[in-house]
């Protein structure tokens, strides 16, 4: 049996201020395929080089200050099946922000492609906001885009930063954010929709896990230091890969280390034929 890949996702936010730290991340894991959120760079300014020297590709989207998604793989386990499906943000979706990536892997000694995704989900900043209509907006075409993506091929993997905690377990405070943003209803509704159309199971609940496991800590009042924190970082597998998933985990060490993003790697292990 071939040796599982490695997929994560991790909300670097600035991807020029955690380069080094990234690259230290991936020399050690050796982690086959990474979606990353807020790089926080134009293109012309990706560390395309710095990246390929550490032997992976990268394909991402991105623009100053804010926002930012890319698609890092790795030559030696993995290449692109068809360029032709490679997407950068969502399609019909009216929207100048970089917050989508999408490709079709295989791997480079031959098997079987899947989808991998990568997304920003917007914040939506306070609950009936426009941002917040903004963000409901956005899960909708996400479901559809998604959807398209699974009628041609239904080995696919959604992973990203969805500014969403799934169920109060995945919050450090449930009872007193009740209601607020990244736990209300409607956002977790829209997630679970999502889920439920396209067939998507959350990898880390495929697996017994430790109470109180976050990927998101505030950096104010020691938020990490006291493990106040939530679960918003996702990996989302479809029907066709659930049985292929041997594990997933949150690698929460990143954020221990000095001037860390705010939030850690989210992983999983996938078997392929």
């Amino acid at each position: 049996m071939p040796t599982p890949l490695t997929l994560a996702s991790w909300n670097v936010n600035s991807l020029k201020v955690r380069l080094p730290q990234v690259l230290d991340w991936l020399a050690e894991t050796r982690t086959d395929a990474v979606v990353l959120q807020e790089t926080k760079l134009v293109d012309e300014a990706f560390p395309v080089e710095a990246l390929a020297a550490a032997g992976y590709e990268a394909i991402f989207t991105g623009q100053k200050t804010y926002n930012g998604v890319a698609l890092l793989y790795r030559r030696e386990t993995l290449r692109v099946a068809n360029p032709e499906r490679t997407t950068l943000n969502l399609p019909g979706l009216p929207d100048e922000q970089k917050r989508f990536v999408a490709t079709e892997l295989a791997p480079a000694a031959g098997g079987e492609a899947f989808v991998f995704c990568g997304g920003y989900i917007p914040n939506g900043m306070e609950t009936g906001s426009w941002k917040f209509l903004y963000k409901l907006d956005w899960f909708a075409a996400l479901e559809r885009v998604t959807g398209e993506f699974l009628r041609t091929n239904p080995r696919l993997v959604l992973g990203g930063d969805f500014n969403i905690a799934p169920e109060d377990r995945d919050c450090w405070n449930p009872a007193e954010r009740e209601g607020q943003i990244l736990v209300s209803k409607p956002e977790r509704a829209a997630l679970a929709r999502l889920m439920r159309t396209c067939g998507l199971s959350d990898a880390f609940r495929l697996f017994p896990q430790s109470p109180e496991t976050y990927s998101w800590w505030d950096y104010r009042q020691a938020g990490f230091e006291k493990n106040r924190g939530l679960r918003i970082d996702l990996l989302l597998v479809s029907e066709a890969l659930r049985a292929r998933v041997k594990a997933s985990t949150v690698d929460a060490r990143p954020r221990a280390n000095a001037q860390p993003s705010d939030h850690a790697p989210v992983t999983l292990a996938l078997e392929l034929d």
